[in-house]
């Protein structure tokens, strides 16, 4: 048996008793190493987010997704490192990421790898979209957390996009570049370290975070392939997910308002047609759980506006497009009866508080 396939195996579970509930923890491989490297304070980051750091050295251990992505947008925070995930995510090696990780890199082709991933990623972390589909010509790894507690993404989606990128680096080389890489969050401050370390077109605001490639790519053989390995790495991924604890019903339509909140389809009708369901299904099953419609958009709106208005270089036009506002008073409105004041004076006071 190889010494890769050796590896492998002894990161395979030992117990499948655990329930899993959100992501296994292999995707914080050498986190708190990570953050005191880049200045930052490993133990009250954990703290903060209410996880266990001896988690991330059990990479078949069940981490909430909710404190997870918490906990990669506090150590952005804490160490003053604003590209935080996309750093962490370049140095990320495939092995590293546990059984999804290996998972691809056994795989016979990249092609083969890719949908391999896109296909199991489901079991290594809930709540999430991934596909590996064709558009036109070109191929594209799509990735889109979807739970709906979960409002600052920023930071997981760029370590994600970089795990991936090693994948496929894994097997055409260090030097190789995607076509292009689309993130759906606004352009960070820092945006051109994003084209340095992709080498490749970064668009930001797009439907979902993805990378791009050529179909020639895809046939080309993994190095690490290993048909046994495969089997057991997909067998044993799945047996960690049966007592699997999905999130409720309005935390399903909260993801999709966030999602769609920028468009200017937005609608009731519009989410339901998302959920597959009929509008007043959607209705109905909200109101067994005690909440209307609108008063999850409003809740979604309120959350990701303090999160937007934390970026001083995002206007308050950008912000009410962000929001689905089609204007800037209505905007006005909505702050009014949150905090009592107009977004301008919120902004004012926040940025007080922050250097007092």
């Amino acid at each position: 048996m190889t010494s890769f396939l050796n590896t492998a195996f002894s990161q395979t579970v030992s117990s499948f008793d655990e329930v899993h509930h959100g992501v296994l923890a292999a995707a914080g491989n050498g986190l708190g190493d990570f953050i005191r490297k880049k200045g930052g304070d490993a133990d009250r980051v954990f703290e903060t987010c209410g996880v266990d750091p001896a988690l991330m050295g059990r990479p078949t251990q069940s981490l909430s997704l909710t404190n997870y992505c918490h906990l990669m947008e506090e150590a952005a925070t804490n160490s003053g490192n604003g590209n935080f995930g996309l750093h962490y995510g370049k140095q990320f090696l495939p092995q590293n990421l546990g059984l999804i990780g290996y998972i691809g890199l056994a795989s016979p082709t990249l092609g083969d790898a890719l949908l391999n991933v896109a296909s199991d990623f489901q079991w290594h972390q809930h709540d999430t979209l991934t596909r590996f589909v064709k558009r036109e010509n070109l191929w594209h790894f799509e990735y889109q957390v979807r739970h709906g507690a979960i409002t600052k993404k920023r930071q997981d989606a760029e370590l994600s996009m970089g795990m991936i990128l090693n994948i496929v680096r894994s097997a055409l080389g260090s030097k190789w570049a995607p076509q292009e890489i689309n993130f759906e969050h606004y352009r960070p401050e820092q945006a051109h370290e994003h084209e340095q370390i992709f080498n490749a077109p970064v668009w930001f605001e797009q439907p979902y975070n993805s990378i791009v490639l050529s179909t020639k790519d895809l046939m080309h053989p993994m190095p690490g392939y290993e048909p046994v390995l495969l089997t057991v790495m997909r067998e044993t991924i799945r047996r960690l997910n049966r007592h699997n604890v999905p999130q409720s019903f309005p935390e399903q339509v909260r993801a999709i308002i966030r999602i769609m909140l920028p468009h200017d389809s937005f609608s009731l009708e519009k989410i339901s047609e998302k959920m597959a369901i009929t509008p007043w299904t959607l209705q109905r099953r909200l109101k067994e759980e005690g909440v209307t419609f609108l008063s999850l958009v409003d809740l979604v709106r309120q959350e990701m506006a303090v999160d937007y208005m934390k970026q001083t270089h995002l206007t308050i036009s950008d912000i009410t497009f962000m929001l689905g506002y089609s204007e800037v008073c209505a905007l006005s409105r909505a702050f009014r009866r949150w905090f009592g004041m107009s977004p301008r004076a919120w902004r004012k006071n926040y940025a007080a508080n922050i250097h007092s």
